[in-house]
């Protein structure tokens, strides 16, 4: 699943190929990946992108039209992908395209389109009357990964009896981590996924922080991780997944120690970590 690192890939590579475009027309294909409004308003047709935001593994196009801003929010689930080309016969050989925007600059001129496809239907739009209401939704979720201080966790999660491994998934705790970068910041901070939240100490919620920070990080700097479904907003997939030190790797050496890595479920999550080096 698209974790915070895919996504915050996908908001930097479509930022500067659809901001400041109009979005000249929307083809629906599948309407029930649209929830709320799905009028030509609620999707942004006719609208100027003004902005593309995201929140944990949120995004939001932000549109104008006759001085009205409305939004769309873009969950991208399992296997979601939005990306730009050129023009329309990128994706003609592509099934599960679910939405279609044609864009043209200020001149006039085609600006290309771009998609929402989703194989596996786990993602969707959301339309969102207003920013204020989309500071509403977002302000449901916990602080972004890329932000998140020791405090921060501390206060949402340390006094939980439940494994810091199923705090972390939580996204009202914080927001962004998945499955993945849950393993890897774990794994650097030297914490046991199993370990009781309640039992951290306050040093320790900090470490974690700063693991989760350089986590999410690096993976933004190699373009997210791909396993299968997830590419970049240009149809680019990522390298992230060649710097896993802990996530998939269960049974291997570990690359600090040389032990064994060590494979089970956590908070219903197939999760790996190094008995040696987590303590």
């Amino acid at each position: 699943m698209p974790e915070l690192p895919e996504v915050e890939t996908v908001v930097r590579t479509l930022r500067p190929r659809v901001v400041g475009r109009a979005v000249e027309r929307v083809r629906l294909i599948r309407g029930d990946v649209v929830r709320g409004d799905r009028s030509a308003a609620g999707l942004l047709s006719g609208a100027r992108l003004e902005s593309i935001e995201r929140h944990g593994k949120q995004l939001a196009l932000v549109g104008s039209r006759g001085g009205e801003r409305r939004v769309l929010v873009v969950h991208l689930g399992m296997s979601g992908q939005l990306v730009h080309a050129p023009d329309a016969s990128a994706c003609a050989s592509l099934t599960h395209v679910h939405a279609m925007w044609t864009l043209r600059n200020d001149g006039g001129d085609r600006a290309g389109v771009m998609w929402f496809r989703d194989p596996r239907r786990f993602g969707g739009l959301w339309a969102v009357p207003s920013e204020g209401a989309l500071r509403e939704r977002w302000g449901l979720l916990g602080p972004d990964g890329l932000g998140v201080t020791g405090t921060e966790l501390r206060e949402r999660a340390g006094g939980s009896r439940r494994a810091v491994k199923g705090a972390l998934l939580d996204q009202r705790v914080v927001a962004g981590v998945g499955n993945i970068y849950a393993d890897e910041a774990l794994f650097r901070a030297g914490v046991r996924p199993r370990r009781v939240c309640a039992r951290l100490t306050g040093e320790e919620w900090e470490t974690l922080a700063a693991s989760i920070r350089g986590v999410l990080g690096r993976a933004i700097e190699m373009r997210g991780s791909t396993l299968r479904d997830y590419v970049s907003g240009t149809g680019e997939p990522g390298r992230a997944q060649l710097a896993h030190e802990v996530y998939g790797r269960a049974g291997e050496p570990c690359v600090a120690c040389g032990g064994v890595l060590r494979g089970g479920v956590v908070a219903q999550r197939t999760t790996v970590w190094c008995g040696a080096c987590q303590r």
